[in-house]
C-alpha cells in the first residue's frame, strides 16, 4: 500500500510509489503455509536424579494492551482524535481515484461498537484530485504522532468490502517516515484485499530495495470458496526482532525473517504507527466498473496491539 501521509508538525511527506501497473500479485509471492514448522516444536526433557524435583517452570508474563480502539460511541461520531487522525487529500502515488475526507464524512461509529469507514461515489466539497474533479470519497486514519510501538502483537477485527476497484488496508509505517522517506521508513501490511480476489488478502513487507511490486510476502485465501466480505476476520502480525508472523483468524499463513531478504536491509526493529484505510481504484486493483455499487464499507469492530508485560 503506498500513499501520501500527512504526520503531525511536519511538511505534508509524499511517498513516492515504484508500483507498475503489473502490481496485480507479481510482488505477492504466494508461498506454503509456515503454521507446522511455527506451531509444532517439542521439548527434550532431562532425566532428573532420584528424589530430585524440577524447579517451576516461570509463569510468562501477561500481555499488556498498549493500544486499543474498541469504537463504542454514539452512532455517527467520529472516531477518537486522542488516538486516530484523518488525512485529507488524493493519492496520485497509486492513481487512486478517491479523496480522502476529515470528520466523520466518511469515517463514524455505528453506535454499535463499530468504526464504518465508507466509500461513496460522490464529490459534494468539488475535491480536485490528480485526473481532475474527484469522483469518489473516502477515508484514511493514522496514528502517527499519537500511537507507535515496536513490537508485539497487532491486530483488527474487520468486514471488507466486496466489488471491483475496492482496496481496503490494514498497514504500518516505520515512525521515522517524515525524516528517512519511504520505503526506508519500512512499510508492514497486515492485510491488504483487493475486489477482483473476492476469498484472498496479502500480508507484505516493503522497505529499501524491496518495495512495491517488489515487496516480500504472500497470500492467504480462505477455503471452499467463501469471499472475505461475507463475515468478519481477524488480521494480525506477532512481531519481535528480526520476525514477522502473519496470521488470520488465528491460522499463520506466512513469517518473514532478515534471511528472506537476500542481504538487503531489515528496517524493522523500530516503533511504527498504524494506518487503516479504504481505497477506490489504483494500479493493483483497478477501477470500479459498471458492477460496483456504491456506497461500500469497511467495517471495523477493534484495533488493539498487544506487547509483553
Amino acid at each position: 500500500m503506498t500513499v501520501t501521509v500527512h504526520l503531525p508538525h511536519q511538511p505534508d511527506p509524499v511517498r513516492p510509489s515504484p508500483t507498475p501497473p503489473a502490481r496485480a500479485r507479481s510482488r505477492r509471492r504466494r508461498t506454503a503455509l509456515y503454521a507446522a514448522s511455527l506451531l509444532c516444536c517439542s521439548a527434550i526433557l532431562t532425566a532428573l536424579p532420584g528424589g530430585a524435583s524440577a524447579a517451576p517452570a516461570p509463569v510468562p508474563a501477561p500481555a499488556a494492551v498498549s493500544f486499543a480502539d474498541e469504537f463504542d460511541g454514539p452512532a455517527g461520531s467520529a472516531v477518537d482524535g486522542g488516538k486516530w487522525q484523518l488525512e485529507t487529500g488524493d493519492n496520485v502515488n497509486n492513481h487512486e481515484r478517491q479523496y480522502y475526507t476529515g470528520g466523520n464524512s466518511n469515517a463514524a461509529l455505528d453506535g454499535q461498537g463499530n468504526l464504518v469507514v465508507t466509500a461513496r461515489k460522490e464529490n459534494p466539497g468539488n475535491y480536485q484530485c490528480w485526473y481532475g474533479s474527484c469522483e469518489y470519497t473516502s477515508a484514511r486514519l493514522n496514528t502517527a504522532g499519537k500511537f507507535s510501538a515496536a513490537y508485539g502483537h497487532v491486530e483488527a477485527r474487520m468486514k471488507v468490502p466486496a466489488g471491483q476497484g475496492m482496496w481496503p488496508a490494514f498497514w504500518m509505517l516505520g515512525d521515522d517516515f517524515g525524516d528517512v522517506g519511504w520505503p526506508q521508513s519500512g512499510e508492514i501490511d497486515v492485510m491488504e484485499n483487493v475486489g477482483f480476489e473476492p476469498g484472498t488478502v496479502h500480508g507484505t513487507l516493503h522497505g529499501p530495495g524491496y518495495s512495491g511490486a517488489e515487496g516480500i510476502g504472500a497470500g492467504y485465501t480462505l477455503p471452499g470458496g467463501a469471499a472475505f466480505a461475507d463475515d468478519f476476520h481477524t488480521f494480525a502480525v506477532d512481531w519481535a526482532p528480526d520476525s514477522i508472523t502473519w496470521s488470520v483468524d488465528g491460522t499463520v499463513y506466512q513469517q518473514r525473517t532478515p534471511a528472506d531478504l537476500g542481504g538487503r536491509e531489515w528496517v524493522f526493529n523500530k516503533p511504527f504507527f498504524l494506518i487503516l484505510n479504504l481505497a477506490v481504484g489504483g494500479y493493483w486493483p483497478g477501477d470500479p466498473d459498471g458492477s460496483t455499487t456504491f456506497p461500500k464499507q469497511l467495517v471495523v469492530d477493534y484495533v488493539r496491539v498487544t506487547t509483553d508485560g
